[in-house]
């Protein structure tokens, strides 16, 4: 997702398959044959926050698809790939083991949709753990409502993800982490330098105070890691 990474137009593609997911979406292929997964979002706003949200995750380590641009701005793409696994039910104790690593990161970023409404953001490529979508991350809903005060300074994601009965697809991914698999997924958030996270949102076009918000969460994210040390 660099400045040189090339667009795709899908006016000029091949649609082959039609909606998957809860947004207006589909398949597209190109002259090549090469196909992606694109998503039209309410507005470019819900689309650069998922762009972000991805980068996000990139940035800490956390494995996603692989996101591509488009030429229209209320567009998100990514490569479309064969999954071997694509529910959280069928994962193996060591996949489940790979994507309780990204807890912090699916805590840090407000991704309430991590393990998915049915238990499907969460998918398995030649034995990695993938999260499938991240639109659901940061300051938009995964359907595209705005989150509002609810995406705050405070990090309750790391209580919430593990203890909502409204999500019951994430308490049953991340509930019986243990103390120290919480900290330690906490970690990989605390690694990251600040500037790095304010660089990389503000050259993604995202606002200084998304910025600050989520330097600030990073730091809410350090004083809990005590609680589970």
């Amino acid at each position: 997702m660099s400045a040189d990474m090339p667009m795709i137009d899908t006016t000029a593609m091949q649609r082959i398959v039609g909606q998957l997911g809860t947004n207006p979406a589909g398949i597209f292929q190109n002259d090549t044959g090469k196909r992606f997964y694109v998503k039209t979002l309410e507005s470019p706003e819900h689309a650069r926050n998922e762009l972000i949200a991805a980068k996000l995750y990139q940035l800490a380590g956390a494995p996603t698809l692989t996101y591509v641009l488009t030429t229209a701005p209320e567009q998100i793409a990514t490569e479309w790939v064969k999954l071997d696994k694509k529910c959280i039910a069928h994962l193996s104790e060591s996949e489940r083991k790979q994507a309780q690593q990204w807890f912090g990161v699916h805590a840090w970023t407000a991704n309430w949709d991590a393990a998915g409404f049915n238990g499907d953001n969460q998918g398995v490529v030649n034995g990695k753990v993938l999260t499938l979508d991240v639109g659901g991350a940061l300051a938009f809903r995964a359907q595209g409502d705005p989150k509002g005060k609810a995406f705050g300074t405070r990090v309750d994601e790391l209580d919430v993800l593990r203890s909502d009965d409204g999500n019951p697809h994430a308490v049953k991914l991340f509930a019986d982490m243990s103390a120290d698999d919480v900290k330690e997924a906490i970690m990989v958030v605390l690694r990251i330098p600040d500037e790095k996270i304010r660089q990389l949102i503000i050259d993604s076009g995202g606002s200084h105070g998304l910025a600050e918000k989520m330097i600030a969460r990073k730091a809410d994210m350090a004083g809990r890691a005590v609680v589970f040390a």
